[in-house]
């Protein structure tokens, strides 16, 4: 994965605890809080989001509109926790990765053998990694109020005729690199993202700069399809559909 493409580990939290969502509160603009809930309703509405059981989706990364290596497909029960990944390693082996976020409970097979010991360790960590960036690809927007999120107003940006609130987005000693810091522009006409700009932990400025585009909804919720950046690369997030019932062995069986 490119560097370009590393996530803060840390905004999924299965448990919000009311005192550091009320920190969270605290630490934010209301005027930045304003926007992201109207983010959130324009994306379906929180009351909808809360009660979904899980999604499925697909993850990859496109240069010249080729697909970089084979597609991550993974499933995850946001009620229980357990997330499920399914992808294809340098060497052309086929993997599955079974664990419950942030635990070290999991399961792993590559090429059909079942890992053990500190090979299972590290490919639990590997699949704790490869949830984290790949949701928020995809799920960001659903995002903003999490707990040690802080919220800026970062003022009004005018680009190509559309008018977008522009948020700062800094974390508060959470996840695996608190350092990044994010821009997220909102389109003022749909309350939809449409740009996010990032300088992430250790990188030096300018920010890196992507779209979020090609929204498709299912369930009743809205999620995008493609992140175009520089150099034509684009990020994929593709076939993202809620889930109201698992496979019984989805979670337990490769």
């Amino acid at each position: 994965m490119l560097r370009h493409f590393r996530i803060p580990a840390f905004v999924l939290l299965i448990v919000a605890l009311p005192l550091l969502a009320a920190e969270a509160r605290a630490a934010s603009d209301p005027r930045a809080i304003e926007v992201a809930d109207r983010v959130m309703s324009a994306l379906g509405g929180k009351a909808r989001w809360d009660s979904l059981p899980g999604l499925r989706w697909a993850f990859g990364v496109m240069v010249n509109d080729t697909m970089r290596g084979a597609m991550r497909r993974h499933a995850w029960d946001k009620h229980t926790g357990w997330h499920r990944v399914d992808g294809m390693d340098r060497q052309g082996n086929n993997y599955v990765f079974i664990h419950k976020v942030g635990s070290t409970e999991g399961m792993a097979w590559i090429a059909g053998k079942k890992m053990e010991g500190d090979t299972l360790t590290a490919l639990l960590k590997r699949a704790q990694s490869l949830w984290t960036n790949d949701t928020y690809w995809l799920l960001m927007p659903y995002k903003l109020r999490d707990p040690g999120v802080n919220l800026g107003y970062d003022g009004e940006a005018v680009e190509n005729g559309v008018t977008y609130d522009k948020l700062a987005l800094t974390f508060d000693k959470v996840g695996e690199t608190p350092g990044d810091r994010y821009w997220v522009y909102v389109n003022r006409a749909n309350n939809r993202v449409e740009i996010w700009e990032h300088i992430l932990q250790g990188q030096p400025p300018p920010a890196v700069r992507w779209t979020w585009e090609k929204w498709e909804q299912d369930g009743g919720l809205w999620f995008p399809s493609y992140h175009n950046g520089a150099e034509n690369r684009s990020v994929c997030t593709l076939y993202a559909k809620a889930v109201t019932k698992f496979n019984d062995t989805e979670f337990t069986a490769p």
